[in-house]
């Protein structure tokens, strides 16, 4: 056992946490608002749940495979940064794709142009995450995670917000969906640019006759496994609902401009967040992870649930505002409670890669939780967003009680030589 290893040169959280910026800006727009419309479009209103579900569920592939894998080759090579730069480049083709399939094509054809042009996103913004993932086990020493994890979670939600507020703007002002995905694309480069330039990058490959340790055997480290589980009921959660706000605008609050009614919710969402977060990663600094995540889980299926019988659009953004302290607290901790977990210095790239994938692959969920929308609305009176709130509430409420089943705050770790 070794006490965690000490801080490689200070790099500041603002700068190792710009990458996340431009992502959570990225995933935000494309997935909770282009998305859903332009599927609308290709589709049509019959079958845009099954179909956002389904496109969803295909894009996640990319995300569950390619993290771990490139995780493993930037250990080897004990690089970082030439990862970040090829995948945002990829990253950004696959944009040029998705916005030219919706400017020139229509119907079917259009529509698989465009889950061509989503892949390649996946694939660049996976192909990065990995080794951007391993920078804050690797480069932060364990004292200062909850920090660090603060500072990615509130840029993280800044980003977010600015995702909305760019598609209110965009929506209001009856731009062009190749406006966005244009934005889309700057958002992501410029912050991605300010990370690598700004983290150390010196090659410092695992060491001649270290191997890590088998990934299987991960998760016989308890502290991994935990993480894993409780990081996958939160993910099921979220993607639950996630990819069905702006139809719940549409069919429950019966919004004339669900597309704009959905960014107002998002940015209330993201706002509360955004003063939860860094708060809540120095606070788990003094009393630890697991508290803030008690709180922050609770927080989110009570308001998940009272979405459902709220009466009226002001009634929701109330509780979008909830919803958001929940989550900015939960994602301030998250990074942090990850980074604790990892049970070798030898493999963070892919050890964070695997554990990236706690919550990429909920997002499968997408493809029955949209079957289940469209069932369960067939059968009327909106059951369907009855059923489908109903399971992320339980899931956040599975992923808190289990999350007493983590260690407290890991200060050592085993060393696999």
């Amino acid at each position: 056992m070794i006490a965690s290893p000490p801080a490689a040169p200070r790099v500041s959280p603002w700068v190792l946490s710009a990458f996340w910026f431009g992502t959570a800006f990225h995933w935000l727009l494309l997935l909770l608002v282009l998305m859903p419309a332009n599927v609308l479009e290709f589709v049509g209103p019959d079958r845009k749940g099954t179909y956002v579900g389904a496109l969803t569920a295909i894009g996640a592939v990319m995300a569950l495979v390619i993290p771990p894998l490139v995780g493993a080759h930037s250990d080897r090579t004990g690089r970082r940064v030439p990862y970040l730069r090829l995948g945002v480049g990829v990253n950004i083709a696959g944009l040029a794709v998705m916005g030219g399939a919706v400017t020139l094509l229509s119907g079917m054809t259009g529509f698989w142009v465009y889950v061509l042009g989503f892949l390649l996103v996946q694939f660049g913004n996976n192909y990065a995450t990995a080794p951007y993932s391993a920078l804050i086990p690797q480069l932060v020493p364990t004292e200062q995670r909850g920090r660090y994890s603060g500072v990615m979670g509130m840029l993280q939600a800044a980003g977010q917000l600015l995702g909305a507020v760019s598609a209110f703007v965009v929506g209001t002002l009856g731009l062009p969906s190749m406006v966005s995905f244009v934005l889309i694309a700057a958002f992501l480069l410029v912050p991605a640019l300010v990370t690598m330039r700004g983290v150390p990058d010196d090659a410092r490959p695992a060491p001649s006759g270290t191997q890590p340790a088998p990934w299987q055997s991960l998760f016989a480290y308890r502290p991994f496994l935990w993480v894993f589980v409780t990081r996958v009921l939160f993910a099921l959660g979220q993607y639950s609902v996630q990819p069905f706000l702006q139809f719940y605008n549409a069919d429950v609050l019966g919004q004339k401009d669900p597309a704009t009614s959905n960014s107002i919710m998002l940015a209330c969402i993201i706002v509360a967040s955004i003063v939860s977060a860094l708060i809540g990663g120095r606070i788990s600094d003094r009393v630890g992870r697991k508290p803030v995540i008690y709180v922050a889980g609770t927080t989110m299926a009570v308001a998940a649930l009272l979405l459902l019988i709220v009466p009226g659009f002001g009634a929701a953004l109330l509780l979008a505002v909830v919803f958001g302290l929940g989550f900015g607290a939960f994602t301030s901790v998250d990074w942090a409670l990850g980074s604790d977990a990892m049970p070798s210095d030898t493999s963070f790239a892919r050890d964070m890669g695997i554990w990236h994938v706690a919550f990429v692959a909920p997002q499968f969920i997408g493809g029955p939780q949209g079957a289940l929308l469209d069932w369960g609305n067939a059968q009327g009176d909106n059951l369907g967003y009855t059923l489908v709130f109903g399971v992320a509430a339980a899931f956040f409420i599975l992923g808190v009680l289990l999350v007493r089943n983590v260690p407290d705050h890991q200060s050592t770790r085993p060393v696999t030589t």
